[in-house]
């Protein structure tokens, strides 16, 4: 059991890493990757417009709606990710007799 809670704890190691993620690779992808998304839609949607092709328009309208639901779904990750964090909860104790776990690991930066 010992060994289960002791890969179940957060190792001190691994903040550095949790807030590089946390405060430096999660906003550019929550931010950076929707605006492209939806940049890129709408330039493909224009175009479509701009070559008057109804099947070019219909298929680059379909293609921008896609887009706009993948942006929104990468624009939650950061949710996505805590509440993954969150399922992986310790109830043990480290050899100093405090509780660490990985959501406090994540959520405590």
């Amino acid at each position: 059991m010992s060994n289960l809670i002791q890969i179940m704890e957060c190792p001190e190691d691994l903040v550095p890493i949790f807030n590089f993620l946390k405060h430096g690779v999660f906003p550019i992808i929550q931010i950076g990757i929707p605006i492209i998304l939806i940049v890129m839609g709408s330039i493909d949607l224009g175009k479509a417009v701009l070559s008057s092709d109804d099947k070019e328009i219909k298929g680059a309208t379909s293609k921008l709606i896609k887009r706009a639901i993948a942006a929104v779904a990468v624009f939650f990750i950061t949710t996505i990710v805590s509440i993954l964090m969150g399922l992986f909860t310790s109830s043990g104790t480290n050899v100093e007799g405090s509780t660490t776990s990985w959501k406090d690991c994540w959520t405590e930066l």
